[in-house]
């Protein structure tokens, strides 16, 4: 009794800790709110995605099809800052995925639906097996990945994702915090083999065992991240 009140206890006082991803930032220049980065549903509220089947896997946009004001530049081989509103404050593995825009279309109008998407970051927890399991984003008001060098050059999707797995432990429990970037690389190599591509939604399931996880008890001992693996130059 005691162990399932303390999880209880735990999962509810994660319920005001939601957040989102506004603003970019890159060369030490910080964008705007939403200035590069699409407006999400989640903009006010906070909360998350929990359905992974949901048309908002895709950038959790609140105007589909409007696109960002601004495409960001970026070197690759840089890095792009997301900041976090407030910060993160759920424990769980941070994904960062690219989508190279198709001919014909602008970062600002590519709607980042098909099997488009590659992974370029994800991380995972120390202390599994014990009580204090941690994550590197825990807390984090700002979040950054490196643009792989080996990427070809032109406009992509820059879609930053956080699984939260406090309440994972039923079906539907995971949350997900979802932004994407409009951003424009250059000075890539152009040899990435980014292997199979996916999609979001399609890329998980409910039953997968990164996103169906029980983080308190049983103790685990080990996370595996959903999704594809990570791309390397």
């Amino acid at each position: 009794m005691k162990l399932t009140t303390t999880i209880a206890l735990l999962a509810a006082a994660g319920a005001n800790a939601h957040y989102t991803f506004p603003k970019t930032k890159v060369n030490g220049v910080t964008s705007a709110e939403w200035e590069t980065i699409r407006i999400t549903e989640n903009h006010y509220s906070h909360g998350p995605v929990q359905d992974v089947n949901s048309a908002s896997m895709t950038c959790y946009e609140r105007d589909v099809g409007k696109g960002a004001p601004k495409t960001v530049s970026v070197q690759a081989g840089g890095t792009v800052t997301f900041t976090v509103d407030t910060s993160i404050g759920h424990p769980g593995p941070l994904h960062f995925y690219l989508a190279k825009v198709p001919a014909g279309k602008t970062a600002a109008t590519f709607d980042g639906k098909g099997a488009v998407w590659f992974k370029i970051y994800q991380d995972g927890p120390s202390g599994l097996g014990t009580s204090k399991i941690t994550w590197p984003s825990d807390g984090k008001t700002e979040v950054s990945v490196q643009i792989p060098s080996c990427v070809a050059n032109g406009e992509y999707l820059l879609r930053v994702e956080h699984i939260a797995l406090h309440s994972a432990g039923s079906l539907g429990g995971a949350q997900l915090y979802i932004s994407c970037a409009q951003i424009n690389v250059t000075g890539g190599t152009g040899t990435l083999n980014t292997g199979s591509l996916v999609s979001f939604p399609g890329a998980y399931k409910a039953t997968d065992p990164g996103i169906l996880f029980q983080l308190y008890w049983p103790t685990p001992t080990s996370y595996i991240n959903p999704g594809p693996p990570v791309v390397k130059c």
